[in-house]
């Protein structure tokens, strides 16, 4: 069972996501411009990214990487991806202070990368606030990985798809990104076997939209992409992975490995029997859910079945309720 703690924690917080869903629905949203929303409200409690390893052994950069909307990356490498020398400096009066790999890759660690969305109802959260930098570095640093938190659109601000289309985002651009460092590793073996000196010159795409991020380039690891998501997040992952699967080659060579979905924010117009069971628990509450839901699909289409809240929607039946559990097992059959 539960602690007491947990349990008062859960009602706290179930009362202070109500109270800000309320309030959202109340509050008249300004459309003076669609294209860029917000990505975290004010009255979260943000951390500064620190691009020098700090004591925790975990270093973090921000990246903005769409101009028509405020969708954000917050990148963070742990301090295990360096072999040798940290490559640290302390940054003088408009200088940059904090990690800067080695142009030639020495001293570089390959790492697998962990792409996170974060929870929050669609409505709340980021990836700069103090709880997601908490988890993400602690993340990195037990999973030995790079982390790339998104800040993807909230609602209502931004309805649905706005929050699909950043997590489709987000992984183009580590794609492009992956590929861009192979072009540059490429160009520099060339120069080095030709006998000329590496001039700091960096590759871009064709249009010079993007510049490959150091970090990246020296320390990703395109075969080993995961894909994490937590509440809504989860679902946002799951969207991102059934992309994956769609797109095929054309996001090589970044390769998704895996994908973690952790209590994903799913419902339906028909409850499970455990929905029916908690529906006012400590835990769980479905009109709070619903609330949150009113706030993230469009505004003429309030349906719980939505593909982007009900992944089978005719599970209501128990011949495809069997139907997808004999999947399940024929895909776990298959070590998929």
């Amino acid at each position: 069972m539960p602690s007491l703690i947990l349990k008062v924690y859960s009602l706290l917080f179930k009362y202070n996501l109500k109270r800000q869903l309320q309030t959202l629905i109340q509050s008249p949203v300004s459309v003076s411009d669609p294209f860029n929303g917000v990505v975290s409200r004010a009255d979260e409690s943000i951390v500064t990214s620190n691009p020098a390893f700090s004591k925790d052994g975990v270093a973090t950069k921000d990246l903005h990487i769409d101009p028509l909307t405020c969708l954000s990356l917050r990148i963070f490498l742990p301090q295990s991806a360096l072999i040798s020398s940290t490559n640290s400096v302390a940054g003088t009066e408009g200088a940059y202070g904090g990690y800067q790999p080695d142009i030639n890759g020495k001293g570089c660690k390959k790492l697998p990368v962990i792409l996170q969305f974060h929870g929050g109802a669609w409505v709340t959260g980021g990836n700069d606030t103090a709880s997601s930098d908490v988890f993400c570095s602690k993340l990195a640093k037990s999973c030995d990985a790079i982390v790339i938190a998104v800040g993807y659109r909230l609602a209502p601000e931004s309805r649905f798809p706005a929050a699909f289309e950043d997590g489709v985002m987000a992984i183009k651009w580590l794609a492009k990104q992956a590929n861009l460092a192979e072009c540059g590793r490429s160009s520099l073996d060339k120069r080095i076997a030709n006998g000329e000196t590496y001039r700091g010159r960096q590759i871009v795409d064709g249009f010079g939209a993007s510049m490959v991020e150091p970090w990246l380039a020296a320390h990703l690891d395109p075969s080993r992409c995961v894909l994490l998501g937590v509440s809504c997040g989860a679902n946002i992952a799951n969207y991102v992975a059934r992309y994956v699967v769609e797109a095929g080659k054309l996001l090589d060579p970044i390769t998704v490995v895996a994908q973690v979905l952790i209590y994903p924010f799913f419902i339906g117009n028909i409850p499970t029997n455990s929905e029916l069971k908690l529906a006012n628990s400590y835990l769980y509450d479905k009109a709070t859910c619903i609330l949150a839901w009113k706030l993230f699909l469009p505004e003429t289409d309030l349906d719980l079945d939505h593909l982007a809240a009900n992944l089978f929607p005719l599970m209501i039946f128990p011949m495809y309720f069997h139907r997808c559990y004999l999947f399940i097992s024929h895909l776990l059959n298959l070590a998929i």
